[in-house]
């Protein structure tokens, strides 16, 4: 890959992305904790918790990158069927061997998130945490997801909002703009991924408008505020 993906919804988004992902696999995990501090990790507790309010049977973890959320369903909910989808091939063998490690029967399968390859009302449940902003088209997804879902089934984002205009956000957006990239080059030896990652947040709608697309394409949808701004759940209920 020899440049970053565009960014927002783009119709020649799909496959870069995919190269992308596929390319920084090995080293993802290290940098994630690195360039978040730990922090990301209250924020997937906080969100896991949303998707197994209900006990749901049967769970979708869509983008779901080297499995960390798929697993951490699993662990909490032991009698849940967790399923992980992801198109980066690379990653989903990561995954694999996460589960296998960990003794976690969890099938992780290639699948684009535009066109899940599962039957209408398949699932109670489908989290996405931190790949909503990847797809090229925010409505087809929430369509999918809705489409997969049973009724009265929750899906779960977890995902970056812009900065937020105030003086954490100032902050957060000059370590998103020039510390992360250049890290994350550095660690990854994959720059323009790291280029792409601050960009992509700073293209993705506020919370304000997902939660209006959410509402749009039907769903029932609340949405949560996480450190001031830097994170956001957007819990969305099938009618």
């Amino acid at each position: 890959m020899s440049s970053a993906p565009p960014v927002g919804e783009n119709p020649d988004k799909a496959q870069k992305v995919q190269e992308m992902f596929d390319s920084i696999a090995g080293r993802y995990d290290l940098l994630n904790r690195i360039l978040s501090m730990g922090v990301d990790r209250g924020w997937r507790t906080q969100a896991t918790k949303e998707v197994l309010a209900n006990n749901p049977k049967d769970v979708l973890d869509v983008a779901t990158g080297t499995g960390d959320f798929a697993l951490t369903i699993k662990k909490l909910s032991p009698n849940s069927r967790v399923t992980g989808s992801d198109f980066a091939v690379n990653m989903l063998e990561i995954a694999r061997t996460k589960a296998a490690a960990q003794g976690l029967q969890i099938p992780f399968e290639q699948g684009d998130a535009l066109n899940l390859p599962y039957t209408d009302e398949s699932f109670d449940a489908i989290s996405c945490s931190f790949g909503f902003r990847n797809f090229a088209d925010f409505r087809k997804g929430l369509q999918e997801f809705k489409r997969v879902l049973r009724p009265g089934g929750r899906c779960v984002i977890l995902e970056f909002p812009p900065p937020p205009d105030n003086l954490l956000g100032q902050v957060y957006n000059l370590y998103f703009r020039h510390v992360l990239p250049f890290i994350g080059g550095v660690v990854s030896g994959k720059p323009e991924a790291y280029k792409y990652l601050p960009e992509s947040v700073i293209a993705f709608p506020k919370p304000e408008s997902l939660r209006d697309l959410m509402l749009e394409v039907g769903f029932e949808t609340r949405f949560t505020v996480l450190s001031a701004g830097l994170a956001a759940i957007h819990v969305g209920v099938k009618k």
